[in-house]
């Protein structure tokens, strides 16, 4: 058998490659935009890529399946409750399907959607897509009501634990989606090692177990809708490639910077976003900052950095991009704060210190008279109830989304300046620590 695992650690996404190399066929399962690491894969182990099986219609990131079935013409097998808008092959609750002589049998798991389906190959390896994860199980608000979707993913998780202790897991998410809250860092498991230590599983309530799945904090990103349309909709090919421009002023355009935040601060182009590529959670991050509209142009160090960032875009609905510039007038800057100058500037009242971290982070503790606006709401919100006169300075746990705020704000013509080496953990002031009804 050949069984390959890929995982996009910027999205924390995972696919699959099954097979039987004596047969020379392989099937894809969950298959990311960015095809050609299967293709090459399957030519190493010496397949030929034959069908793709999708657990369901992904809300995070860009299928491949219509690059697969338009450039390759590989089939694609999905739940029809799904309701694509493609030619597709109906996935049935108990089918088995065969690549050679490796089965695939499909376990209808619905829950984080209706038509999500699980994959059990050769009766020792669960594909348990966006069902159960290593160490939490997925959440039950895309695509339904939370409370219905937490119950049929109650009964699917039931179901699931009910395989053998030995069968191993290898989930559609690792740790860093917002799929989930709790993923471990592990990228496969056991059903036996599961049902002993992941606490999605420890309910056995169904009751309980919809009032604490249904009651999901993380939030949603804004692609969402775009990208279950793209992927539920006509297949979509191969993108343009990502050519070179020369000039980045222009009100047509918005500049994403993916350069460091350090770099950005440097000097910029007037009204970029930064949204660093080397930083983790890229395309989520960006995906919080831009709009579905924008035509986004990149301001990069490189061409190598600027195809990095377009591949993280495209991932997540971003599919047309104008290009990108590398050598460019940037002579706006940023003046970042360190976290020692910051204590001084809170002393002498003279700044409003904008914490843009979540709820959950800052309710363990913020810095006493800051105002609270998660960046990701930035754009949308603007300045409303910060325009006091002061400069604000904004500040996370550890620079990362400070840096992503501040520069939102600057774009906006607003006086902001990020600290982006540390963050609350580094304040040696007081914090204080906010204590909702009802919490322990």
């Amino acid at each position: 058998m050949v069984f390959r695992q890929f995982v996009d650690d910027d999205l924390g996404c995972a696919s699959y490659l099954i097979g039987d190399s004596r047969a020379g066929e392989a099937f894809v399962v969950d298959p990311a935009y960015a095809i050609e690491p299967y293709l090459e894969a399957a030519e190493r182990e010496g397949v030929r890529i034959v069908r793709v099986l999708e657990t369901h219609t992904h809300a995070d990131h860009v299928s491949g399946h219509g690059r697969l079935a338009l450039e390759h013409g590989i089939p694609v097998s999905i739940h029809p409750l799904a309701e694509p808008g493609f030619p597709f092959d109906p996935l049935e609750d108990g089918q088995t399907v065969n690549v050679g002589s490796v089965s695939v049998r499909v376990l209808h798991t619905p829950g984080h959607r209706p038509e999500h389906c699980s994959f059990v190959v050769d009766e020792r390896i669960a594909l348990t897509g966006d069902s159960l994860f290593v160490g939490d199980a997925a959440r039950p608000d895309l695509a339904v009501d939370a409370r219905e979707g937490a119950e049929g993913l109650f009964h699917s998780l039931q179901r699931l634990t009910h395989l053998p202790d030995g069968v191993e897991v290898y989930p559609g998410h690792v740790a860093g989606s917002l799929c989930g809250a709790a993923m471990s860092p592990e990228r496969s498991s056991t059903i036996g090692d599961q049902r002993r230590t992941n606490a999605a599983l420890a309910y056995a309530d169904l009751e309980e177990f919809i009032g604490v799945s249904a009651s999901v904090s993380t939030p949603r990103p804004p692609t969402t809708a775009r990208v279950v349309e793209l992927n539920r909709g006509p297949f979509i090919g191969a993108p343009q490639p990502l050519e070179e421009r020369q000039v980045a002023q222009s009100h047509k355009v918005t500049v994403l910077d993916v350069r460091s935040a350090d770099a950005h601060a440097a000097g910029h182009v007037r009204g970029a976003f930064n949204v660093p590529v080397s930083g983790g959670s890229f395309a989520t991050r960006a995906g919080f900052v831009l709009e579905p509209d924008d035509r986004v142009l990149l301001h990069a160090s490189s061409r190598e950095e600027a195809e990095l960032a377009a591949r993280g875009l495209r991932a997540v609905g971003f599919l047309e991009l104008e290009g990108y510039v590398v050598e460019v007038e940037a002579s706006e800057r940023t003046e970042p704060v360190e976290i020692g100058e910051l204590a001084q500037l809170v002393d002498g009242d003279s700044v409003t210190v904008l914490d843009v971290r979540e709820k959950d982070e800052r309710d363990s503790g913020f810095i006493p008279g800051s105002v609270h606006i998660p960046y990701r709401l930035l754009r949308a919100c603007g300045a409303d109830g910060l325009e006091n006169g002061k400069p604000i300075v904004t500040i996370c746990e550890s620079g990362a989304r400070a840096g992503i705020a501040a520069s939102v704000l600057v774009a906006a013509g607003i006086d902001a300046r990020p600290v982006l080496h540390g963050g609350i953990n580094d304040w040696r002031g007081n914090t204080v620590e906010f204590r909702r009804c009802g919490s322990g």
